[in-house]
């Protein structure tokens, strides 16, 4: 079980960072080749999921973490 919680805490980390990235680089009209996508739906729904990708990997890191940091 610790073995998954690593890997998703992992998980939740990369997308954390991979969307603040996203967010700073788009500022200056550059992104991520893996996020190219993102912007496919246009500009309101490209923030949108970068603002899910923050969340939602704060989310399952803290999720994940939380055993490591109680103990």
């Amino acid at each position: 079980m610790d073995f998954i919680k690593s890997k998703l805490s992992s998980i939740g980390s990369l997308l954390f960072l991979m969307g603040l990235v996203s967010t700073i680089l788009s500022i200056f009209n550059y992104n991520l080749k893996l996020l190219i996508w993102i912007d496919l739906w246009g500009t309101f729904m490209g923030w949108v999921i970068r603002i899910f990708l923050i969340i939602g990997g704060a989310a399952i890191y803290l999720y994940t973490a939380k055993d490591k940091l109680e103990n």
